[in-house]
């Protein structure tokens, strides 16, 4: 599938206003939307979803739950007769009469989504714990995962004055930092600000 194709996407206000959806499961029932617009259905797997928002697969599963169980999505599988074995996997929008509009129209415009133009390129998603966790593990460093959330937690996400762009380049610059000491004999845990300032995400 091509990488961030040129569609709309749209969130609807019972969507929007649901309490019991998190933030980023509503980013990722428009981008279903979407695709359900451009060919009836999403058959987008959870690969595409994890490269395109660049988390973990683990994150991509828990939000497509939320939105299964509150009702807004159904996951259907089509298995080979009489066996077990599944030879494709989609995603429908559950038709609810304020969802309706979503499936009806395929040139509505978005309306207050994350997504920053109608390529849906995003804006900064921050990181779960376990996000980070399991990035420091693919990369085999020893950044610790609470410590890099908590210290930019406690920033609100900035670099300097402006907003992180890309926390995987931040670990990746807290691991070069980390390294530098090692390489000097330094034992004591790397600071990652000088002078009131951070080193950055990478985003230059």
């Amino acid at each position: 599938m091509k990488e961030k194709p040129n569609y709309y996407a749209i969130i609807p206000a019972e969507v929007r206003y649901s309490k019991a959806l998190t933030p980023n499961a509503k980013l990722l029932y428009a981008e279903i939307t979407a695709l359900c617009n451009m060919n009836g259905k999403c058959t987008a797997s959870t690969e595409y979803f994890c490269r395109v928002y660049e988390v973990s697969r683990a994150s991509i599963q828990n939000w497509l739950s939320l939105l299964d169980k509150n009702g807004y999505i159904t996951r259907v599988l089509i298995y080979r007769q009489g066996s077990k074995e599944i030879l494709s996997r989609y995603i429908k929008l559950v038709d609810k009469p304020s969802l309706k509009m979503c499936t009806d129209n395929t040139n509505i415009n978005i309306t207050n989504t994350n997504l920053t133009d109608s390529n849906t390129k995003v804006g900064f998603v921050k990181p779960t714990i376990i996000d980070i966790k399991e990035y420091c593990k693919e990369r085999k460093n020893n950044v610790d995962a609470e410590t890099f959330f908590d210290f930019y937690e406690s920033k609100d996400w900035l670099i300097g004055k402006n907003k992180m762009k890309n926390w995987k380049a931040s670990v990746r610059t807290w691991e070069k930092s980390r390294n530098n000491k090692n390489n000097t004999n330094d034992r004591s845990t790397p600071h990652f600000h000088q002078k009131g300032k951070d080193y950055g995400d990478g985003s230059f």
